[in-house]
């Protein structure tokens, strides 16, 4: 993973926790694609697609959330559920984070975004 994918992926992370999520898993891959994080709070297995772009960048990242993208995501989702039984109900959300120079900013947690 890239310095600045990594850098994003554990702002998100920490963003999660900070909010009482619990992180299950982190770039859980499948052969159908990845899930950047898969978390968990008391009624949601989360499973985060997370697009960080640098500060100034002309296209926001949900832009490069397409129907191809959503298929790989909910398909590895379902492998992940598959293996690891879990009672609670699943959800697909968006962390968008912007990349400054001196640091990382949460821009905005899409819940329940597909």
């Amino acid at each position: 993973m890239n310095t600045l994918g990594n850098a994003g992926e554990n702002a998100a992370a920490e963003f999660l926790k900070a909010k009482g999520y619990e992180i299950a898993a982190r770039n859980y891959r499948s052969r159908f694609g990845e899930v950047d994080i898969i978390a968990k709070n008391r009624e949601y297995l989360v499973f985060v697609e997370v697009k960080a772009r640098k500060t100034g960048s002309m296209i926001s990242g949900v832009e490069f959330i397409d129907r191809r993208k959503i298929a790989k995501i909910t398909t590895t989702a379902g492998r992940y559920i598959a293996s690891y039984e879990s009672s609670l109900q699943p959800r697909f959300d968006v962390i968008i984070l912007e990349i400054m120079p001196d640091g990382v900013l949460v821009r905005e947690h899409i819940e329940n975004a597909f």
